[in-house]
């Protein structure tokens, strides 16, 4: 048992920052997707383009705020002195996916007629991980 354990903690030494984006990114997917099931379960029409669009929204502003406070600390361990300057390359890294994402629901749920809810899955796997590199390549960047 000692040996598994040992086993166990030399993998999460040697992939850290990728295991707690992942624990991070589901949790902020489980963000996401709540406040948008309810906002869709309880004043807003997923058949309605526009209210379908402002789900999404309000979900993407709920788990970009909590993705970020996550990421800087638990993450990338982030020592930027400068928080605003930080915060507003995540935002806008988070704006450029955001895109992707409504893009993407717009293609599945209005164009295709796929259930928003199974949309909504798919593309929060791909966000996630243009998030990781956009998150590793421009916001968080170690200084040399």
């Amino acid at each position: 048992m000692k040996a598994l354990w040992k086993k166990c903690q030399a993998i999460y030494s040697a992939y850290r920052e990728q295991i707690n984006y992942l624990i991070v990114g589901g949790l902020t997917t489980v963000v996401s997707l709540a406040v948008y099931w309810l906002c869709t379960a309880t004043f807003l029409n997923p058949e309605n383009s526009l209210q379908l669009q402002a789900a999404n929204v309000i979900s993407w502003i709920c788990a970009v705020t909590f993705a970020y406070f996550t990421n800087r600390r638990y993450v990338f361990f982030s020592q930027e002195q400068n928080r605003l300057k930080e915060a507003g390359k995540f935002v806008l890294s988070r704006v450029t996916t955001l895109l992707m994402e409504m893009g993407i629901m717009w293609l599945g749920v209005t164009a295709l007629g796929i259930n928003d809810r199974i949309v909504k899955l798919v593309a929060q796997v791909i966000i996630i991980i243009a998030n990781y590199v956009f998150s590793k390549l421009l916001v968080f960047r170690k200084k040399k």
